[in-house]
Parts: C-alpha cells; structure tokens; sequence
C-alpha cells in the first residue's frame, strides 16, 4: 500500500476531455501519438509508474488550460501492438491538485502536484455509501440503458461492489466535460452516487426540474 510520502512531487499528465480515473477503479488507454508514447515509456522507468490523467478546461483543447484535480494511476498492464502502439490498463491510486506545470524539454505535459486532501483515496478498502438504495438504482439505469439503446452485463452490474459499480459508471457514461469533473472531484462516494443520480434523471427528463432518487 502507498503513502502520501510514496508520491512524486512532479507526475506526467495526460489531458483527454470525457476521460477520468478514479482511486480503486482501471482505465484502459490506447497510446499512439509520439509524444505520449514517450510519456508512457518514461513512467515504465519510474518505480511508481504513474500518469496522470486530467481534463483540459472546456474548449481549450490538451494544450491549453488544464482542470485542477486530476486523478494519478499506476500502469499495472500493458501490451504492445505490431504497429507500435500500447494497449495499457491505469489502476487508480490517487487524485492530486495541480500547483504548477512543469517546463522543460519533455514533449508532454508534467505538473507539480499536491496530493493532500486526497488521503482517503489511498485506502485499500472500498470507500462506503450507507445510503445506498441498490435496486432503485439498478432500476434507474436500465431506463436509462434502454433510452440510449445501450446494452449491458445485467450480473456483472448486480454481482459489482457498490463502489466499483458508481465509479465504474462515473467513468464510462457519457457526459459533459464539466459533469465528468464533478464525478472525479466527488469528496465521497455517497456524494459521487447521488451526482451520477443527478445526471442520469436529467437525461431521462430532458433536464426538467422534477424529484430524483437519491
């Protein structure tokens, strides 16, 4: 298990707007640009292995404004195709707060970051929402499947701990930019499952101002 000692003071970052990691859940990337190529070289010589995912603000693209938390993972897979690219899984371990980014002649992004406030995230027990209602929630996601004509692993869903099952969604599910941002910044998970609620009632509703399941 790591400590907040454990962590680097300066991490690779990868800005990619939709796409957030969360402590205790995979991401899998496909890398085939140069220069993140290189960055995930870089990390495999690290004894952390860590890259940071992070969104760019709305409408400035990865080269412009970055989001102020990210979330680090740790490279725990990967696989190289024929052509050059990398199949790579992240397992996530901690959300930081950017302080800096870091110039220089890397040909990707580096930031200073601070970790603080994010100790629970490096807990090896699952986060808990007491609060929970499973099936009203298992519910609501099958209208919403069934409204967006997605098809799903009904018992993988229902056999999921309730965290890996909330962050799991946070990550895949289709939202905006700034409501991904919301999900990642979640202080808990209860708090992180009653947004996803949010977001999910509204696209059922179209937006409309009525009660949601909490």
């Amino acid at each position: 298990m790591m400590h907040l000692a454990d962590l680097p003071d300066t991490i690779a970052v990868f800005p990619l707007p939709r796409a957030i990691l969360l402590p205790r859940a995979r991401l899998p990337l496909h890398i085939f640009e140069p220069r993140y190529l290189q960055m995930f070289e870089d990390a495999l010589k690290t004894p952390e292995r860590l890259i940071g995912m992070i969104q760019p603000c709305t409408g400035s693209g990865d080269a412009g404004t970055l989001q102020a938390i990210g979330c680090a993972g740790r490279v725990t897979q990967f696989s190289e195709t024929e052509d050059g690219r990398y199949m790579v899984t992240l397992s996530g371990l901690s959300r930081f707060r950017i302080l800096e980014e870091v110039t220089g002649f890397s040909p990707y992004r580096r930031c200073a970051v601070n970790w603080s406030g994010f100790e629970g995230d490096l807990a090896h027990a699952s986060d808990v929402d007491t609060a929970f209602d499973r099936s009203g929630f298992l519910a609501l996601l099958e209208r919403f499947f069934v409204a967006q004509g997605v098809s799903t692993d009904w018992e993988s869903m229902k056999e999921a701990e309730d965290e890996l099952l909330i962050n799991s969604l946070s990550m895949l599910l289709e939202f905006d930019p700034e409501d991904k941002q919301a999900l990642l910044e979640a202080p808990c998970l209860a708090t992180r499952r009653k947004t996803l609620v949010t977001l999910i009632e509204f696209s059922l509703r179209g937006g409309a101002d009525e009660d949601i399941l909490q």
